[in-house]
């Protein structure tokens, strides 16, 4: 039989013990409520996270029992759906909890606020996405919506496949803008060729989305096309 101290709660907790037999304070769900969740012992986390017991096991139990298997919570970082539900009590939907919530507590830890990007010219736009996109094997058709000071505030993926000026309809281009209160945008698709040079419907559709953009007063500053380490400006063509 495991026993181990419940943080909090002067009791002892052992496979045996049921939540109704911890004083309400003292329950995990109470005391993250109270103290916030920095206050709970990882065995309270994970009760949390279990939700519920099974027949004979308590949801506290579970939870001893998973941070008994991994030896703590450092190698349940590389738990899998296998590994999990191997474990007594522990079925699918607990397993899915469990590593959902690994899973975003691993992207929260590995994100990385990045200083908003400026645009002040072509090859600073071309650097943005060509890294992005030059790789791809299909056109992709990309809006980058820029505040007043051209700083990018949002990127978006109109339309994936061949450019067509029937396609690619300022609707969906400028609804974002919108959206997003943009005071300009600039276009880029990619040439999976490899080859940047612009064809008569990137001519075609750069000028109708320059069009739109004078109607509802968001402009159009240039729409890029991006080759392999290649980009060709239509703004520097003069086609915007």
């Amino acid at each position: 039989m495991i026993s181990v101290i419940l943080k909090g709660a002067n009791v002892l907790e052992t496979e045996s013990l049921l939540i109704k037999d911890v004083p309400k304070d003292d329950r995990p769900r109470e005391r993250l409520m109270k103290a916030g969740p920095e206050a709970l012992s990882n065995q309270e986390l994970m009760t949390i996270l279990i939700g519920s017991g099974t027949r004979g096991n308590s949801a506290m139990s579970l939870a001893i029992r998973v941070l008994k298997h991994f030896e703590g919570i450092y190698l349940l970082k590389d738990a899998t759906i296998n590994e999990l539900t191997s474990i007594k009590g522990i079925g699918e939907a607990k397993a899915i909890n469990l590593l959902a919530a690994l899973e975003l507590g691993r992207r929260i830890h590995n994100f990385r606020v990045t200083d908003r990007y400026v645009i002040r010219s072509p090859e600073d736009g071309a650097n943005y996405i060509m890294d992005e996109l030059r790789h791809l094997k299909q056109e992709h058709f990309v809006c980058l919506y820029l505040d007043t000071k051209n700083t990018v505030i949002h990127r978006q993926t109109i339309f994936i496949g061949s450019l067509n000026a029937s396609i690619v309809h300022p609707r969906e281009v400028f609804r974002e803008a919108v959206r997003r209160s943009a005071a300009s945008i600039i276009c880029a698709h990619n040439h999976p060729s490899g080859n940047p040079a612009p064809s008569q419907e990137d001519i075609q559709v750069t000028k109708r989305l320059c069009e739109a953009g004078k109607l509802v007063g968001i402009e159009i500053l240039d729409h890029l096309v991006i080759g392999d380490r290649k980009y060709v400006s239509l703004k520097e063509k003069g086609y915007v």
